[in-house]
């Protein structure tokens, strides 16, 4: 996978305030800008400065501004605003979240001890941001940082074959919500609303079932890969490798199945006509994301932009309290698979 070329000159001086830059992984990806000077603001500086931005993100894969003003999540908000106005809300949601500020949401609020695996942000869904935004806001005493991998480094790793058949077939999903199992479908949906709930799936072409005294069983078939809208690269983009049933403890997978069946469980991945993906194909794909990782710590303030076509991002297990924001844009729709 080639980078693509872009117009902007990247040695041409920033403006709004001086700041210093370095990739800091080699390949290049994820650039680091800092700022050289304190105070200065970070949604003005991203406003006079967003051409070129939007063309080293696209260089980049993820950009890491530090040291800039950013004291708050209304600050934040108004910093991802300032590199696209329109946030987007939650919908379709894997893991719990809370709003702190308009559109600004905590991340993933998983047990502190685990890893959150290597994800595209939302490719199970049939939409989903281009642009993702994290903010340091209470970094945790110990781990927790969010480490990104590129997609240039990864997808060409992949086997012809596995790549072929994931592109052949694409993935289905099977979700069970419910408050015994997985989260809610209330909390999901963010409705209380069954109608509403039933016309997003049809929608999205999603089958559903009401399942028990107040549970939902949904399926669909998405794309394996994506093509990005701006440089047309093409990058493996789905969620096989997160949500299938190996990638759970093995008494806790063993238990499941038992009692659920492969339908059954709270998540699973199979390939688009319904047969099993392959334990080891979704190993290889974990083992690649894991070997391409750049991690840097949080420090307080930081802010971490993320084109979502191009990386995929993770979360460290931690220590101590922690609370990191996220808020996303450019909403995109699937042209199927």
């Amino acid at each position: 996978m080639t980078q693509p070329n872009t117009a902007a000159d990247p040695s041409a001086p920033f403006s709004g305030g001086r700041v210093t830059t370095a990739p800091v992984d080699p390949e290049p990806f994820l650039l680091r800008i800092e700022a050289a000077e304190p105070g200065v603001r970070l949604d003005r500086w991203i406003g006079a400065n967003r051409a070129r931005l939007v063309d080293e993100l696209h260089r980049h894969g993820a950009l890491l501004f530090r040291g800039f003003a950013v004291d708050s999540p209304a600050e934040f908000g108004s910093a991802a605003r300032a590199y696209s106005p329109d946030l987007l809300d939650y919908l379709e949601r894997a893991a719990p979240r809370t709003e702190i500020a308009d559109k600004v949401f905590t991340s993933t609020e998983l047990a502190a001890d685990r890893w959150i695996d290597f994800h595209h942000e939302m490719s199970y869904s049939h939409n989903w941001p281009s642009i993702l935004y994290f903010y340091g806001d209470r970094p945790s005493a110990q781990g927790g940082a969010t480490p990104v991998a590129s997609e240039r480094a990864v997808f060409p790793k992949i086997p012809q074959e596995i790549r072929e058949r994931f592109q052949r077939h694409g993935v289905a999903y099977v979700r069970n919500y419910s408050p015994g199992l997985d989260i809610p479908w209330q909390d999901v949906f963010q409705t209380t609303d069954r109608a509403e709930v039933e016309a997003y799936c049809r929608a999205s072409d999603t089958e559903f079932t009401w399942t028990g005294d107040d549970g939902l069983r949904t399926r669909s078939v998405r794309q394996a890969v994506a093509r990005h809208p701006h440089t047309g690269e093409t990058v493996w983009f789905n969620h096989a490798h997160m949500w299938h049933v190996s990638t759970l403890d093995g008494d806790v997978a063993e238990y499941l199945l038992d009692e659920y069946g492969p339908e059954g469980v709270p998540r699973n991945a199979f390939y688009g006509d319904g047969t099993p993906i392959e334990d080891e194909a979704v190993a290889l794909i974990g083992k690649l994301y894991q070997e391409a990782a750049v991690s840097v710590p949080w420090q307080r303030g930081d802010v971490l932009v993320v084109d979502n076509f191009l990386a995929t991002h993770a979360r460290e297990p931690f220590s101590g309290d922690r609370r990191i924001l996220v808020a996303m844009s450019d909403l995109y729709v699937s042209q199927g698979i």
